[in-house]
């Protein structure tokens, strides 16, 4: 959960234009103040949480090396590709530009749930009952595959089970939470639709017009989850250098700016990938989000907010807000507005998350005096169907591409999916390679890129896949033999 957008209905013109008349922002870099008056820090609280903590540092790559897979990229898909052939006995190299996790995945908002961009009824719509549930069954092995390796490896990353709370604003928003759960009840999933009155029992607010619940999902602290993978992956004898950015891709080998690693195969799983890497760089686009973390709530307060106990919640407004408690009792919340959402340059003012706090202060009065401490932007690659893409670099079957993923469900699966086509295992990959190949169907072709630009040509292509694309029973016929 990190984009921060959900489309329900049409919106009132008013309300899209008094979000996109506030420009003044721009350019506030560092501190603020929120209604508290109490200073608040621009600083990732993901990485406040490593202070003190004993992390191995990996060196750069400096020297040229081979091996059998290099993995490119260590946030949540580039892991979970290494973690799936850990055991394979293949030698494995990973390169990270960053540490481990410091890039999108290190300031998500560590939901793990299958709701992603893309509701339920909005994927039934588009693929039918069975897509949607191949569609669904894929973030819900993700989350799965994320949770049994904190498990399985005693990862200590703050792993809160969190039932998962989707909130209904005003009438379009409660026949969209309707809508969602009759759908969930067609297809088998279970939930539990709450009306005004039982939505104000589970959270301290009068707002919200409906609700709709379901089990089995979580939060936890993505940055420490990927810290405590690589100490994994070292203790089992991969390779991995951190700040080593891949400059250059020729052939099988892949350059830093120090150093090169030449591999039989070859999985990107890089955000912001460079054209200089990729001619598909252009298929990816961009979204932002704002984050801020609270002090330690008083248990009061908790019981204020979370009447029945605690849930990872977000609601049906355009640009909606989300937020959860972490194992130490502070509230994460995030969301932003149409002008940084879509902007072209990452943003750093304050005001797009005092906008989202204040307004949920309104809406949840008991966190009137709650203060803020740190906020941060995060902006994630994105496709123009919301859907991730998988693709292989055209005559060289043995370098692989994973980008747009949103949410860390869906990116760990497309990494595991990926290492498991690296061991041959095709089949499980053609199954999926129909929803997340790079020629799925969109309304427009890329060429009208050149005219529209990338904004309203992704803005067009989203409402398009969101609202009137139906693809039942026009699977993608591959083109590679090898999937």
């Amino acid at each position: 959960m990190l984009m921060g957008i959900q489309i329900n209905s049409t919106k009132s013109f008013t309300s899209l234009v008094s979000s996109l008349v506030s420009r003044k922002e721009f350019g506030i870099n560092y501190i603020s103040y929120f209604t508290c008056a109490k200073a608040v820090l621009l600083q990732n609280w993901w990485y406040t949480t490593l202070l003190g903590l004993k992390y191995t540092v990996c060196p750069p790559l400096r020297e040229e090396i081979t091996s059998d897979v290099l993995i490119v990229g260590a946030g949540i898909a580039g892991l979970s590709a290494a973690l799936r052939l850990m055991d394979s006995g293949k030698k494995i190299v990973l390169l990270e530009r960053n540490i481990c996790g410091g890039s999108t995945t290190g300031k998500s908002a560590g939901f793990l749930t299958p709701e992603s961009e893309l509701e339920l009824a909005q994927l039934v719509r588009r693929f039918g009952p069975k897509g949607a549930k191949d569609l669904w069954e894929v973030a819900t092995k993700g989350a799965n595959i994320i949770v049994s390796n904190i498990k399985k490896y005693n990862i200590k990353c703050d792993l809160q089970e969190q039932p998962s709370l989707y909130l209904g604003l005003g009438r379009s928003g409660r026949s969209a939470v309707q809508e969602e759960a009759a759908v969930r009840r067609s297809l088998g999933f279970q939930c539990e639709l709450y009306n005004k009155k039982q939505t104000k029992s589970v959270i301290g607010s009068k707002d919200y017009s409906s609700a709709i619940r379901y089990n089995g999902t979580f939060g936890m602290n993505p940055l420490q989850f990927a810290q405590g993978i690589k100490q994994v992956l070292l203790e089992h004898g991969i390779q991995i250098f951190e700040s080593s950015e891949v400059v250059l891709l020729k052939g099988n080998k892949a350059k830093t700016h120090l150093g090169s690693v030449t591999a039989d195969e070859i999985i990107f799983c890089v955000d912001k990938i460079k054209p200089t890497l990729s001619k598909y760089s252009k298929n990816i686009y961009y979204a932002q989000t704002f984050m801020s973390i609270s002090e330690p709530l008083e248990k009061q307060d908790i019981d204020t907010i979370f009447p029945q106990g605690s849930f990872q919640c977000w609601d049906s407004d355009l640009i909606y807000t989300y937020f959860r408690l972490t194992g130490d009792k502070r509230l994460l919340v995030g969301g932003g507005d149409m002008i940084t959402t879509f902007s072209k340059k990452d943003a750093t003012t304050p005001r797009v998350i005092e906008r989202v706090i204040s307004k949920l202060k309104k809406k949840i009065p008991s966190l009137k005096h709650v203060q803020f401490i740190q906020y941060w932007p995060g902006r994630i690659d994105i496709t123009r169907d919301l859907l991730p893409t998988i693709l292989k670099k055209p005559k060289y079957n043995t370098i692989h591409f994973v980008f747009g993923c949103v949410g860390l469900p869906w990116a760990a699966f497309c990494g595991n999916l990926v290492a498991g086509h690296v061991l041959d295992e095709k089949d499980l990959a053609k199954k999926y390679y129909k929803y997340f190949s790079v020629n799925r169907k969109f309304v427009m072709p890329l060429s009208s890129q050149q005219i529209l630009g990338k904004k309203l040509m992704f803005t067009l292509s989203n409402a398009w896949a969101k609202y009137l694309q139906v693809d039942r029973g026009k699977n993608i016929k591959l083109k590679d033999e090898n999937w």
